[in-house]
Protein backbone atom coordinates (compact mmCIF):
# COMPACT_ATOMS: atom_id res chain seq x y z
CA UNK A 1 0.00 0.00 0.00
CA UNK A 2 1.30 3.56 -0.59
CA UNK A 3 0.30 6.47 0.86
CA UNK A 4 1.59 10.17 0.29
CA UNK A 5 1.80 12.86 3.28
CA UNK A 6 2.36 16.74 3.38
CA UNK A 7 4.86 17.41 5.82
CA UNK A 8 5.75 20.02 8.08
CA UNK A 9 7.28 19.37 11.26
CA UNK A 10 10.92 19.21 11.33
CA UNK A 11 11.12 16.02 12.56
CA UNK A 12 9.24 14.87 9.12
CA UNK A 13 11.63 17.56 7.18
CA UNK A 14 14.88 15.95 8.55
CA UNK A 15 13.26 12.24 7.29
CA UNK A 16 12.85 14.54 4.09
CA UNK A 17 16.55 15.58 3.72
CA UNK A 18 17.57 12.28 4.63
CA UNK A 19 15.96 9.81 2.22
CA UNK A 20 18.48 10.00 -0.59
CA UNK A 21 21.10 9.55 1.99
CA UNK A 22 20.18 6.49 2.78
CA UNK A 23 18.82 5.73 -1.00
CA UNK A 24 22.44 6.59 -2.59
CA UNK A 25 24.74 4.88 0.21
CA UNK A 26 27.49 3.22 -1.22
CA UNK A 27 26.59 4.54 -4.82
CA UNK A 28 30.23 6.52 -5.45
CA UNK A 29 28.52 8.92 -8.53
CA UNK A 30 26.65 10.94 -5.05
CA UNK A 31 27.70 13.89 -4.43
CA UNK A 32 26.32 14.80 -1.28
CA UNK A 33 25.09 18.25 0.03
CA UNK A 34 25.99 19.51 2.96
CA UNK A 35 23.10 18.19 5.32
CA UNK A 36 22.66 21.98 7.38
CA UNK A 37 22.11 23.99 3.80
CA UNK A 38 19.48 21.23 2.41
CA UNK A 39 17.83 21.72 5.84
CA UNK A 40 18.66 25.52 5.58
CA UNK A 41 17.24 25.77 2.43
CA UNK A 42 13.54 24.55 4.04
CA UNK A 43 13.02 26.51 6.65
CA UNK A 44 11.66 29.64 5.63
CA UNK A 45 13.53 31.92 7.85
CA UNK A 46 16.90 31.07 6.36
CA UNK A 47 15.14 30.86 2.96
CA UNK A 48 14.11 34.31 1.27
CA UNK A 49 12.43 32.57 -1.72
CA UNK A 50 9.75 31.56 0.46
CA UNK A 51 8.61 35.17 0.30
CA UNK A 52 7.77 34.47 -3.20
CA UNK A 53 6.84 31.18 -3.16
CA UNK A 54 3.97 28.37 -2.20
CA UNK A 55 5.75 25.43 -0.92
CA UNK A 56 4.97 21.63 -0.28
CA UNK A 57 7.06 18.52 1.02
CA UNK A 58 5.45 15.18 0.16
CA UNK A 59 6.80 11.70 1.62
CA UNK A 60 5.53 8.94 0.08
CA UNK A 61 5.34 5.70 2.17
CA UNK A 62 4.72 1.84 1.42
CA UNK A 63 4.06 -0.47 3.61
CA UNK A 64 4.72 2.07 6.49
CA UNK A 65 8.51 2.30 4.87
CA UNK A 66 9.92 5.62 3.00
CA UNK A 67 9.96 4.89 -0.13
CA UNK A 68 9.95 8.47 -1.99
CA UNK A 69 9.89 12.43 -1.41
CA UNK A 70 9.27 15.57 -3.61
CA UNK A 71 9.04 19.21 -3.26
CA UNK A 72 6.42 20.84 -5.22
CA UNK A 73 6.96 25.09 -5.65
CA UNK A 74 5.15 27.76 -6.99
CA UNK A 75 7.42 30.36 -7.91
CA UNK A 76 5.62 33.32 -8.19
CA UNK A 77 8.66 35.71 -9.04
CA UNK A 78 9.54 33.33 -12.08
CA UNK A 79 5.57 32.50 -13.57
CA UNK A 80 5.02 36.93 -13.16
CA UNK A 81 8.33 36.78 -15.79
CA UNK A 82 6.96 34.01 -17.99
CA UNK A 83 3.45 35.11 -17.87
CA UNK A 84 2.46 31.28 -16.87
CA UNK A 85 0.91 29.28 -14.51
CA UNK A 86 3.81 26.90 -13.72
CA UNK A 87 4.72 24.84 -10.32
CA UNK A 88 7.80 23.23 -9.94
CA UNK A 89 9.00 19.95 -8.73
CA UNK A 90 12.43 19.46 -6.40
CA UNK A 91 14.10 16.54 -4.79
CA UNK A 92 11.83 14.33 -6.56
CA UNK A 93 13.84 10.63 -5.36
CA UNK A 94 12.15 7.21 -4.99
CA UNK A 95 12.91 3.94 -4.89
CA UNK A 96 12.48 1.77 -9.10
CA UNK A 97 8.57 1.78 -8.33
CA UNK A 98 6.49 3.38 -10.52
CA UNK A 99 3.41 3.21 -8.16
CA UNK A 100 5.43 5.50 -5.66
CA UNK A 101 6.38 7.67 -8.54
CA UNK A 102 3.05 7.89 -9.92
CA UNK A 103 1.56 8.66 -6.29
CA UNK A 104 4.64 11.54 -6.01
CA UNK A 105 4.04 13.45 -9.34
CA UNK A 106 0.29 12.76 -8.72
CA UNK A 107 0.16 14.42 -5.54
CA UNK A 108 1.85 17.58 -6.60
CA UNK A 109 -0.17 17.40 -10.15
CA UNK A 110 -3.62 17.53 -7.88
CA UNK A 111 -1.64 20.13 -5.47
CA UNK A 112 -0.77 22.27 -9.05
CA UNK A 113 -4.58 22.49 -9.94
CA UNK A 114 -5.77 23.34 -6.16
CA UNK A 115 -3.32 26.65 -6.66
CA UNK A 116 -4.71 27.34 -10.13
CA UNK A 117 -1.08 26.07 -12.07
CA UNK A 118 -1.18 24.54 -15.73
CA UNK A 119 2.27 23.33 -16.02
CA UNK A 120 4.39 21.14 -13.92
CA UNK A 121 7.76 21.46 -14.64
CA UNK A 122 11.41 20.34 -13.20
CA UNK A 123 13.36 18.99 -11.49
CA UNK A 124 13.85 23.13 -10.62
CA UNK A 125 14.74 24.22 -7.67
CA UNK A 126 13.38 27.82 -5.61
CA UNK A 127 16.02 29.73 -7.62
CA UNK A 128 18.49 28.85 -10.17
CA UNK A 129 21.05 29.00 -6.56
CA UNK A 130 19.40 25.52 -6.15
CA UNK A 131 19.72 22.16 -7.63
CA UNK A 132 18.47 21.92 -11.02
CA UNK A 133 17.63 18.80 -13.96
CA UNK A 134 17.60 14.95 -13.85
CA UNK A 135 20.72 13.34 -15.25
CA UNK A 136 20.18 12.02 -18.62
CA UNK A 137 23.18 10.59 -20.05
CA UNK A 138 26.63 10.56 -17.83
CA UNK A 139 25.89 8.20 -15.20
CA UNK A 140 29.15 6.69 -14.72
CA UNK A 141 30.27 10.00 -13.76
CA UNK A 142 30.17 11.37 -10.07
CA UNK A 143 28.12 14.67 -10.34
CA UNK A 144 30.04 17.76 -8.92
CA UNK A 145 29.55 19.23 -5.25
CA UNK A 146 26.91 21.66 -6.62
CA UNK A 147 24.69 19.29 -8.87
CA UNK A 148 23.01 16.23 -7.85
CA UNK A 149 23.18 12.42 -9.39
CA UNK A 150 20.28 10.08 -9.95
CA UNK A 151 19.50 6.23 -10.64
CA UNK A 152 19.01 6.26 -14.18
CA UNK A 153 15.25 4.73 -13.56
CA UNK A 154 14.45 8.41 -12.77
CA UNK A 155 13.52 9.32 -16.30
CA UNK A 156 11.94 6.03 -17.08
CA UNK A 157 9.89 6.75 -14.03
CA UNK A 158 8.94 10.27 -14.81
CA UNK A 159 8.59 9.75 -18.74
CA UNK A 160 5.57 6.54 -18.15
CA UNK A 161 4.28 9.17 -15.82
CA UNK A 162 3.38 11.97 -18.87
CA UNK A 163 6.59 13.63 -18.59
CA UNK A 164 8.33 15.01 -22.00
CA UNK A 165 11.85 16.56 -22.25
CA UNK A 166 11.73 20.88 -21.96
CA UNK A 167 15.51 21.35 -22.18
CA UNK A 168 18.23 20.17 -21.49
CA UNK A 169 21.26 21.06 -19.82
CA UNK A 170 25.46 19.99 -20.45
CA UNK A 171 28.35 19.17 -18.33
CA UNK A 172 31.91 19.43 -19.36
CA UNK A 173 35.63 18.09 -18.28
CA UNK A 174 37.91 20.64 -19.46
CA UNK A 175 42.04 20.17 -19.34
CA UNK A 176 44.70 22.15 -19.69
CA UNK A 177 45.78 22.92 -23.01
CA UNK A 178 48.82 20.06 -24.11
CA UNK A 179 50.30 23.58 -26.03
CA UNK A 180 49.40 26.91 -25.65
CA UNK A 181 47.17 28.53 -27.80
CA UNK A 182 48.65 31.42 -30.13
CA UNK A 183 45.24 32.27 -31.47
CA UNK A 184 43.38 32.50 -28.11
CA UNK A 185 46.63 34.94 -26.81
CA UNK A 186 46.64 36.97 -30.16
CA UNK A 187 42.56 37.49 -29.68
CA UNK A 188 42.63 38.29 -25.85
CA UNK A 189 45.41 40.86 -26.57
CA UNK A 190 43.71 42.78 -28.91
CA UNK A 191 40.36 42.58 -27.42
CA UNK A 192 41.99 43.78 -23.97
CA UNK A 193 43.98 46.61 -26.22
CA UNK A 194 40.83 47.78 -27.99
CA UNK A 195 38.33 48.21 -25.59
CA UNK A 196 40.84 48.81 -23.13
CA UNK A 197 39.75 45.64 -20.86
CA UNK A 198 41.61 44.49 -17.70
CA UNK A 199 41.64 41.84 -15.22
CA UNK A 200 40.95 43.27 -11.23
CA UNK A 201 43.67 42.74 -9.19
CA UNK A 202 43.11 43.04 -5.51
CA UNK A 203 45.32 40.41 -2.83
CA UNK A 204 42.62 40.49 -0.28
CA UNK A 205 38.98 38.74 -1.50
CA UNK A 206 37.62 41.14 1.28
CA UNK A 207 38.48 44.07 -0.04
CA UNK A 208 37.81 42.48 -3.94
CA UNK A 209 34.24 41.22 -2.84
CA UNK A 210 33.76 45.03 -1.44
CA UNK A 211 34.76 46.75 -4.67
CA UNK A 212 33.28 44.27 -7.30
CA UNK A 213 30.16 42.43 -5.35
CA UNK A 214 27.96 44.76 -7.01
CA UNK A 215 29.26 45.08 -10.62
CA UNK A 216 29.38 41.39 -10.54
CA UNK A 217 25.32 40.47 -9.22
CA UNK A 218 24.57 43.37 -12.12
CA UNK A 219 26.53 41.39 -14.85
CA UNK A 220 24.74 38.10 -13.40
CA UNK A 221 21.51 40.01 -13.09
CA UNK A 222 22.11 41.35 -16.74
CA UNK A 223 23.28 37.73 -18.28
CA UNK A 224 21.13 35.20 -16.93
CA UNK A 225 17.69 37.28 -16.84
CA UNK A 226 16.31 35.63 -19.85
CA UNK A 227 17.86 32.06 -19.54
CA UNK A 228 15.38 29.12 -19.00
CA UNK A 229 14.23 28.49 -15.14
CA UNK A 230 16.11 31.74 -14.04
CA UNK A 231 14.23 33.71 -11.30
CA UNK A 232 14.62 37.25 -10.93
CA UNK A 233 17.32 38.83 -8.44
CA UNK A 234 15.99 40.44 -5.76
CA UNK A 235 18.04 42.01 -3.09
CA UNK A 236 17.53 39.04 -0.62
CA UNK A 237 18.55 36.43 -3.12
CA UNK A 238 21.90 38.12 -4.56
CA UNK A 239 22.69 38.21 -0.36
CA UNK A 240 22.24 34.35 -0.37
CA UNK A 241 24.28 33.78 -2.98
CA UNK A 242 27.25 35.89 -1.95
CA UNK A 243 26.90 34.27 1.54
CA UNK A 244 27.23 31.02 -0.66
CA UNK A 245 30.33 31.19 -2.44
CA UNK A 246 32.14 33.85 -0.17
CA UNK A 247 33.02 30.77 2.15
CA UNK A 248 34.60 28.95 -1.04
CA UNK A 249 35.76 31.81 -3.17
CA UNK A 250 39.34 31.73 -3.56
CA UNK A 251 41.14 34.44 -5.60
CA UNK A 252 43.68 32.15 -7.65
CA UNK A 253 40.47 30.67 -9.05
CA UNK A 254 38.09 33.99 -9.97
CA UNK A 255 38.13 36.34 -12.51
CA UNK A 256 36.41 39.66 -12.88
CA UNK A 257 37.38 41.86 -16.21
CA UNK A 258 36.63 45.54 -16.13
CA UNK A 259 36.47 48.78 -18.41
CA UNK A 260 38.43 51.86 -18.24
CA UNK A 261 35.37 52.95 -16.16
CA UNK A 262 36.68 50.14 -13.81
CA UNK A 263 33.55 48.80 -14.28
CA UNK A 264 32.83 44.81 -14.65
CA UNK A 265 32.30 43.51 -17.54
CA UNK A 266 32.72 39.85 -17.16
CA UNK A 267 33.30 37.32 -14.48
CA UNK A 268 33.55 33.42 -13.54
CA UNK A 269 34.08 31.87 -10.26
CA UNK A 270 35.39 28.31 -9.72
CA UNK A 271 35.79 26.71 -6.83
CA UNK A 272 37.54 23.32 -5.53
CA UNK A 273 36.03 20.14 -5.45
CA UNK A 274 34.31 19.21 -2.38
CA UNK A 275 32.01 15.82 -2.73
CA UNK A 276 35.02 13.44 -1.82
CA UNK A 277 35.78 15.53 1.05
CA UNK A 278 32.09 15.31 2.25
CA UNK A 279 31.31 12.02 1.18
CA UNK A 280 32.40 9.69 3.98
CA UNK A 281 30.55 12.03 6.30
CA UNK A 282 27.77 11.95 3.84
CA UNK A 283 27.51 15.67 4.19
CA UNK A 284 27.94 16.72 7.61
CA UNK A 285 30.58 18.58 8.71
CA UNK A 286 32.47 16.52 11.17
CA UNK A 287 35.24 17.45 12.53
CA UNK A 288 37.57 15.35 9.69
CA UNK A 289 34.96 16.37 7.18
CA UNK A 290 36.17 19.78 8.10
CA UNK A 291 39.56 19.21 8.06
CA UNK A 292 39.02 16.97 4.53
CA UNK A 293 37.22 20.43 2.91
CA UNK A 294 40.23 22.85 4.25
CA UNK A 295 42.73 20.54 2.51
CA UNK A 296 40.78 20.83 -0.66
CA UNK A 297 40.36 24.35 -0.89
CA UNK A 298 44.12 25.11 -0.55
CA UNK A 299 45.35 22.32 -2.73
CA UNK A 300 43.03 21.32 -5.16
CA UNK A 301 43.22 19.40 -8.17
CA UNK A 302 40.21 19.32 -9.43
CA UNK A 303 37.81 22.91 -9.49
CA UNK A 304 34.10 23.47 -10.40
CA UNK A 305 33.48 25.82 -12.51
CA UNK A 306 30.58 27.39 -10.83
CA UNK A 307 29.14 30.57 -12.93
CA UNK A 308 30.66 32.87 -15.78
CA UNK A 309 28.85 35.92 -16.76
CA UNK A 310 29.13 38.41 -19.42
CA UNK A 311 27.59 41.62 -19.93
CA UNK A 312 25.27 41.71 -23.12
CA UNK A 313 26.62 44.72 -24.44
CA UNK A 314 30.35 43.13 -24.63
CA UNK A 315 29.05 39.44 -24.92
CA UNK A 316 30.13 39.76 -29.01
CA UNK A 317 33.25 41.70 -28.30
CA UNK A 318 35.46 38.73 -27.68
CA UNK A 319 35.62 39.19 -24.22
CA UNK A 320 35.45 35.45 -23.70
CA UNK A 321 38.19 35.13 -25.30
CA UNK A 322 40.09 36.90 -22.15
CA UNK A 323 38.49 34.91 -19.73
CA UNK A 324 39.42 31.74 -21.51
CA UNK A 325 43.20 32.93 -21.58
CA UNK A 326 42.65 33.79 -18.10
CA UNK A 327 41.17 29.94 -17.36
CA UNK A 328 43.94 28.42 -19.45
CA UNK A 329 46.89 30.09 -17.75
CA UNK A 330 45.61 29.84 -14.17
CA UNK A 331 44.77 26.12 -14.63
CA UNK A 332 48.12 25.43 -15.75
CA UNK A 333 49.95 27.91 -12.76
CA UNK A 334 47.92 25.89 -9.92
CA UNK A 335 48.14 22.53 -11.07
CA UNK A 336 44.50 21.98 -11.46
CA UNK A 337 44.32 18.62 -13.94
CA UNK A 338 40.52 18.78 -14.17
CA UNK A 339 38.06 21.71 -14.26
CA UNK A 340 34.22 21.03 -14.36
CA UNK A 341 32.11 23.22 -15.74
CA UNK A 342 28.35 22.85 -13.88
CA UNK A 343 25.38 22.67 -15.89
CA UNK A 344 25.06 24.97 -19.18
CA UNK A 345 21.87 25.01 -20.37
CA UNK A 346 22.15 23.84 -24.41
CA UNK A 347 20.56 26.99 -25.83
CA UNK A 348 23.03 29.00 -24.56
CA UNK A 349 25.53 29.22 -27.26
CA UNK A 350 28.14 31.78 -26.27
CA UNK A 351 28.87 29.80 -23.23
CA UNK A 352 29.03 26.63 -24.63
CA UNK A 353 31.32 28.46 -27.33
CA UNK A 354 33.98 29.24 -24.44
CA UNK A 355 34.59 25.30 -24.00
CA UNK A 356 35.83 24.58 -27.57
CA UNK A 357 38.67 26.56 -26.63
CA UNK A 358 40.03 23.64 -24.65
CA UNK A 359 40.09 19.82 -24.84
CA UNK A 360 37.68 18.97 -22.97
CA UNK A 361 35.14 15.75 -22.94
CA UNK A 362 30.83 16.92 -23.16
CA UNK A 363 30.19 13.77 -20.35
CA UNK A 364 27.17 14.47 -18.83
CA UNK A 365 23.55 15.48 -19.89
CA UNK A 366 20.29 16.78 -17.52
CA UNK A 367 16.94 17.86 -18.37
CA UNK A 368 14.08 19.40 -17.17
CA UNK A 369 10.18 17.60 -18.11
CA UNK A 370 7.12 19.14 -18.53
CA UNK A 371 3.56 18.15 -18.28
CA UNK A 372 0.72 20.21 -19.12
CA UNK A 373 -2.51 19.74 -16.77
CA UNK A 374 -4.85 21.44 -18.83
Amino acid sequence: MIEVKQINSKRDIKKFVDFPTKLYDGVKEYSYPLRSDELAKFNPKKNSSYKHCDVALFLAYKDGKIAGRICAIVQKLYNEKVNEKRVRFTRFDCINDLDVAKALLDTVEQWAKEKGMEIVHGPLGFSDLDVEGMICEGFNERCTFEERYNFPYYNDLVEQCGYVKEIDWLERKIYPPKQKNERVDRIAEIVAKRYKLKFAKEKSKKVFLKKYKDGILDVLDQSYSQLYGVVPYTEDLKKELLAQFKTFIDLRFMFVITNEKDEVVCFGVSIPQLNEAVYKSKGRLTIPALFRVLKALKHPTVVDFAIIGVRPDYANDGVGAMAVKYLMDNMEREGVHTCETNICLETNTRINAIWSYFDHDQHRRSRAYVKKLV
